[in-house]
């Protein structure tokens, strides 16, 4: 890991990089080599979110998306058993802070696909996996995780976007 993801660095860059506006302030970067670690980084990022707040999840097919939304979702609903969205396409974890919503938009095609799955109804912190594929369900501040497959394990980086 790099000593300046040890250290808490945050690093700020125009997120133009990336096709976007604003800004973006990268948080957390870490290596992880098993379930249990991708679980671990979505638990420090749980205490920076709060109802309203907005995870957008990058990573391929195996990434471990969903085992970092376990670990944020235990601050919200510590007795959830968290799994894929894939086939429902929406999970809601209630009981806890706040709602927690998990989607999973591979499938999504349009704004009418969200709306007929009640996206624009959540009340409480959504979770989007694939969120790459849905850029017009991404709020102006947002965070962004991408999780990438390493020869080792995951690299995880996590980001707060802000469109200003």
């Amino acid at each position: 890991m790099p000593k300046r993801a040890e250290r808490g660095f945050c690093r700020v860059r125009n997120a133009k990089e990336r096709g976007q506006n604003g800004m973006e302030k990268e948080l957390l970067v870490r290596a992880s080599l098993t379930v249990e670690e991708t679980e671990k980084a979505g638990e420090e990022l749980a205490p920076l979110l709060e109802k309203g707040d907005f995870i957008a999840l990058e990573g391929e097919l195996g990434a471990g998306k969903t085992a970092f939304v376990r670990g944020i979702c235990r601050k919200f609903c510590p007795q959830a058993r968290v799994c894929s969205p894939t086939y429902t396409v929406m999970r809601c974890y209630e009981g806890g802070i706040c709602p927690f919503y998990h989607f999973d938009m591979y499938r999504i095609t349009s704004p009418e696909d969200l709306e007929s799955v009640g996206f624009y109804d959540c009340e409480g912190v959504i979770a989007a996996e694939w969120s790459e594929n849905t850029p017009y369900a991404l709020p102006k501040r947002y965070y962004r995780v991408n999780i990438e497959k390493t020869a080792g394990g995951r690299r995880i980086a996590v980001f707060l976007h802000d469109g200003g």
